[in-house]
């Protein structure tokens, strides 16, 4: 545990002392390093102040700019230094993550300007982490192109030895493999379907290890808003278990890019299912000495998870641009699912007796039970009003695969989030509505909190040109592809493209290879690589172009490199299972989910393109919509930085 960055007095509040020393920091430690005085970041600071006196939730809406980053960071280490508990900073996904971290980021330049020593680890999800199982598995089914022995040949020796591991060392990191492209990576990463509590690998994990490595952090533990909300889920389960949550008692919680919170939250208290996977877990108890009448109970559950899964196959309906099917509810579905969750109480009963007569492997007993518990929460969400489950079934190589989800989460969060008595920041250059946070705090289930806005110091209305150019509608994709085959010419390649969907992603990919315009022009696809590695490259070859369906938020590009960014489609949400939900709970669907899911996004997009003063160049809207719809063309001109205005 470092010390205070100050002379602490004990007869003085500690919070009060430490917002001193921030003052001190941006009005004279940070100007004497080169940094500049921002009324907007001294502002954010005060702000902060009477969150972390008041342990409070605050909604922080600044600009880009802002320096909203090193805000909160000298705060939440000076009070987890205080408290003796780290801080969490949940990013909105992986890549932000790497940002954060990166040798020139926002933790490095407080590290090197004022002479702190910031224990600062990263919680990363499981399924940035090569999984050994699946792996061995890979190697034994190989393609010719694969080449699966390679990776397997650099791991670390203590992998397949048996020897005391003397220190920690860590490996088996999706950043380490920037050569896999996200198909190949999927193929040997974990997924929700490895089971780690029967694994005899898993004392050697790169993933155990490093959740063993980052527990340990003094001052801040970095993970994304995914795997936060999973401690949140599991934390109770876990405790039950006797199993360490995933993360440690913490003294305050940062999501930065907090407007994305909601999301996150109805992934992660969702479930999968498959048959396959029930067949395997629950026949393990098979393997002990059981009676006959828990026997009959687990066959009669492996015929019926059969036939409910049937039914599941049988009423959905696709849905346009994407491979989630969504689920029809109707009465002969509920009641095989009511059959299915009926057997599986049963078999519950019934494992109470037999742990009762000790002839149950008590390791695989607790496992089993595990998951049939998380299975009847999922299940259960079927008896409940349609409105409170949002389900859909994908593919997979093993057979139909079931998501449940909650339709709401607020009740979830504001029990397990929001009535600790911790200071909560929610971070983000866009979170109100209309100049208000109560959209955000109300989905969310925040009933009292702080907020504040702030614009970005930056002068846009001289840096930014944004552009909507005119096409024949009629020409469609070949349309747009003429307008940024021009634009990008215009600029030189520096640009990043933004695409609502991966499969317009990939048309323009195809397209590319045979625009004869941009031969000799490099271009970085999302998905071909290790997300942070892509970025990397992009920003060190100048006349580079980033193709990228995630990067609405986070990204830092500043300089040359990044002059030109093109959203290909105003980003509408989809019409999956998941906005249907929220669509289907609301009277004006276009106006109460549509318009703000795009609105937000769509600043968030925009706001790529400046990142210092010294930065300039345009933002290109290709929507359709503009022309098409009047009253999204004047929506997207209202939220457009202050002094830019749209030009055909």
């Amino acid at each position: 545990m470092e010390s205070y960055p100050f002379t602490y007095d004990s007869g003085t509040p500690f919070i009060q002392q430490a917002a001193d020393w921030v003052a001190d920091v941006f009005y004279e430690l940070l100007p004497e390093a080169g940094f500049e005085v921002r009324d907007e970041q001294i502002y954010m600071a005060f702000q902060l102040e009477k969150a972390f006196a008041d342990k409070k939730t605050i909604f922080a809406e600044a600009g880009v700019g802002t320096g909203k980053t090193l805000a909160y960071l000298l705060y939440a280490v000076c009070y987890a230094r205080y408290t003796r508990k780290p801080a969490i900073i949940a990013c909105a996904d992986e890549s932000l993550i790497e940002q954060l971290v990166k040798p020139e980021g926002d933790i490095a330049k407080l590290a090197r300007h004022l002479d702190l020593n910031i224990d600062a680890r990263l919680g990363k999800s499981p399924d940035q982490y090569l999984c050994l199982k699946k792996l061995d598995q890979a190697r034994i089914h190989a393609k010719a192109d694969e080449n699966w022995e390679e990776i397997a040949a650099s791991l670390p020796g203590f992998v397949y030895s048996s020897a005391p591991m003397q220190a920690f060392h860590a490996y088996g990191d999706r950043r380490n493999y920037p050569q896999l492209n996200d198909e190949q990576w999927n193929t040997i990463n974990w997924d929700s379907f490895q089971d780690c509590f029967t694994c005899d690998r898993r004392h050697r994990c790169g993933q155990t290890l490093s959740r063993d490595h980052y527990r340990r952090s003094t001052d801040i533990i970095i993970c994304s808003h995914d795997y936060y909300l999973e401690h949140v889920w599991t934390y109770d389960g876990r405790k039950r278990e006797g199993q360490l949550p995933l993360l440690p008692e913490h003294s305050s919680v940062v999501f930065d890019e907090g407007h994305l919170l909601e999301s996150a939250a109805m992934k992660a208290f969702g479930y999968k299912m498959k048959h396959a996977t029930f067949e395997e877990l629950i026949t393990r108890l098979l393997q002990n000495e059981i009676r006959e009448s828990l026997a009959v109970l687990i066959d009669d559950s492996i015929v019926q998870s059969e036939v409910m899964f049937h039914a599941f196959g049988r009423y959905n309906h696709s849905v346009a641009g994407s491979d989630r099917r969504e689920i029809v509810l109707n009465e002969t579905l509920l009641s095989e699912v009511r059959r299915f969750r009926d057997l599986l109480s049963a078999i519950e009963e019934e494992l109470v007796f037999e742990g009762e007569l000790y002839t149950l492997d008590h390791y695989q007993l607790r496992i089993v039970e595990e998951h049939m518990e998380m299975m009847q929460k999922a299940l259960l969400l079927f008896e409940q009003s349609e409105s409170t489950v949002i389900c859909w079934v994908e593919d997979s190589p093993e057979g139909l695969m079931l998501s449940v989800m909650p339709g709401t989460v607020k009740e979830l969060l504001k029990t397990q989030v929001f009535h600790l008595k911790m200071p909560v920041i929610f971070s983000s250059a866009t979170m109100s509505v209309d100049s208000s946070f109560r959209y955000m705090a109300d989905s969310l289930g925040v009933e009292s909190f702080l907020s504040f806005s702030v614009d970005s110091p930056y002068a846009y209305q001289e840096q930014m040109e944004v552009l909507a150019p005119t096409w024949h509608l009629s020409e469609g994709f070949d349309g747009k592809m003429k307008e940024a085959v021009r634009l990008l010419q215009q600029t030189g390649g520096r640009a990043l493209i933004l695409f609502r969907t991966r499969e317009e992603l990939r048309l323009f990919k195809e397209h590319v290879k045979a625009e004869p315009k941009l031969v000799g022009m490099s271009f970085y696809y999302e998905g071909d690589g290790e997300i942070s590695h892509l970025i990397s490259a992009f920003q060190q070859e100048e006349e580079s172009v980033l193709c990228a369906v995630s990067l609405w938020e986070g990204l830092d590009v500043p300089g040359p490199s990044l002059m030109n960014v093109i959203i290909w489609s105003l980003p509408f949400p989809p019409h999956d299972p998941v906005f249907n939900a929220r669509r289907k709970a609301v009277t004006d669907p276009f106006n109460e989910v549509d318009m703000p899911y795009m609105l937000l996004r769509l600043r968030q997009g925009i706001g790529r393109l400046i990142r210092s003063r010294d930065d300039s160049g345009i933002v290109v809207l290709l929507g359709e919509e503009l022309r098409t719809h009047p009253e999204v063309r004047d929506k997207v001109k209202s939220v457009l930085p202050k002094g830019v205005e749209l030009k055909s």
